[in-house]
């Protein structure tokens, strides 16, 4: 069950959803069904340690919240 991020166009509200078979997604905030699929990123640690010690999540770059840090987005 893969888990997809959309953005409703009639409210413009962010959500996740969990897909499951035969199941669509609606808007959590008003019920919409028109919805755009976004591309997100996520990050996966092969040696199971998580995040290295003492280093800070990267913040938002200010410009677009690009979570990844200045310079990461088209935006830049």
């Amino acid at each position: 069950m893969p888990l997809f991020e959309y953005a409703c166009r009639g409210c413009g509200h962010r959500f996740e959803y969990l897909t499951r078979e035969g199941r669509t997604p609606s808007c959590p905030a008003c019920a919409g069904r028109d919805l755009e699929k976004l591309h997100s990123a996520f990050a996966v640690n092969a040696q199971g340690g998580g995040r290295e010690a003492g280093r800070p999540a990267a913040g938002p770059c200010g410009q677009c919240g690009d979570p990844r840090g200045p310079g990461a987005c088209s935006m830049n």
